[in-house]
């Protein structure tokens, strides 16, 4: 996470409040630090760091890697994300870490057990997954996926999702949410205010969604708004017509402004997804800036190109005193965390086949 260190520092706050985004390792030597990297956290101070599987080869590494980027930045605190979602979306793999099952398995178990199970079955899960990140330095997990899918979508988000009912996706989303922090992890709801409609991939086209604004309010935000008081939360590189024609949810003022803070009521951390991806036009730079001036608190960057990432905490500005009153909020949540038990988890899982 990038934003330019306040040289006025005068709370352990305002330390944290560095520059607005988070930054990739890079897939180079990506297992970790280089001297460059290094060289550029020290000076710029990022708030945190994204890690992805081409940095994570086993538990002792990440830990290490994990740790020295703490120390370089002169932050215990300081967050260390991952997207570790289940299915395909998983980074931390076998043999060292177990593969958790894709979102779409705590549907199936509803329909076969009911509500209940499933519900505790997604605790459960993210319990495990919130354990065994926080065992290597990961604090912050890129999940759950609020999206509601359409028929017809493109399947980026597909198996991602917890359903297309919305009453579900709130149960089993706040599930997940509960099984990180009991682990000591910050879950992210993701995408803001809503994926499930692009008909292309946001990595390498800028979806338009044309649905009304009322079908939106009435599935698409309404997940969103069920979970509004969660942490931490990402955008969508998506266009919805129906709000601003000509500008990404990332990068626009009226969806962050009006949608996501105003009637979603989101009053956490936002992020934006990653600035590397093609949805998005211009460079890195210009993005970086429009998506801080949209109203993003931090950005994301992620394809580890280490002169992108120069770009991108050079166009970066202070943490305003909003965002830093967001991490300093969800930083509550797990300030406090010790190791748990999971073995009853575990077991849990065992007996319906998905460990």
């Amino acid at each position: 996470m990038i934003r330019r260190q306040v040289p006025e520092v005068v709370s352990p706050v305002a330390e944290v409040g560095s520059q607005p985004g988070v930054l990739g390792v890079s897939s180079q030597a990506g297992t970790k630090l280089t001297p460059n990297e290094i060289d550029l956290f020290r000076k710029n101070n990022p708030l945190g760091l994204i890690l992805f599987e081409r940095n994570c080869v086993s538990p002792d590494q990440v830990s290490a890697l994990t740790a020295s980027f703490r120390d370089v930045v002169g932050r215990e605190d300081a967050p260390v994300l991952i997207d570790q979602e289940g299915g395909r979306v998983t980074r931390l793999k076998p043999p060292h870490w177990r593969y958790p099952p894709a979102a779409r398995a705590f549907v199936d178990i509803a329909q076969r057990h009911g509500r209940e199970a499933a519900t505790a079955a997604a605790v459960s899960n993210h319990r495990l997954i919130g354990a065994e990140l926080r065992a290597c330095g990961l604090t912050v997990d890129c999940t759950p996926v609020l999206d509601v899918p359409i028929e017809h979508a493109d399947p980026i988000i597909g198996d991602r999702a917890l359903g297309r009912d919305v009453d579900l996706i709130e149960v089993l989303g706040r599930a997940a949410c509960t099984g990180l922090m009991g682990a000591g992890v910050l879950p992210v709801i993701k995408h803001l205010p809503g994926h499930g409609r692009a008909l292309v991939d946001s990595h390498v086209m800028l979806p338009r969604v044309t649905a009304s604004r009322s079908a939106l309010e009435e599935t698409d935000f309404e997940t969103f708004r069920r979970l509004a008081g969660q942490s931490l939360g990402m955008t969508a590189h998506v266009i919805y017509d129906a709000i601003d024609e000509t500008r990404p949810a990332t990068l626009s003022p009226t969806v962050i402004s009006e949608i996501i803070r105003g009637y979603i009521g989101f009053d956490g951390l936002l992020m934006s997804d990653d600035l590397s991806m093609k949805a998005l036009s211009g460079g890195v730079s210009q993005r970086t800036e429009e998506a801080l001036s949209a109203g993003c608190d931090l950005v994301l960057h992620c394809n580890g190109d280490l002169a992108e990432m120069r770009d991108v905490t050079a166009a970066a500005a202070p943490l305003t005193d909003d965002a830093m009153r967001r991490w300093r909020n969800a930083l509550e949540h797990i300030k406090d965390a010790l190791p748990i038990d999971c073995s009853a988890d575990v077991a849990l899982l065992n007996e319906l086949d998905l460990t």
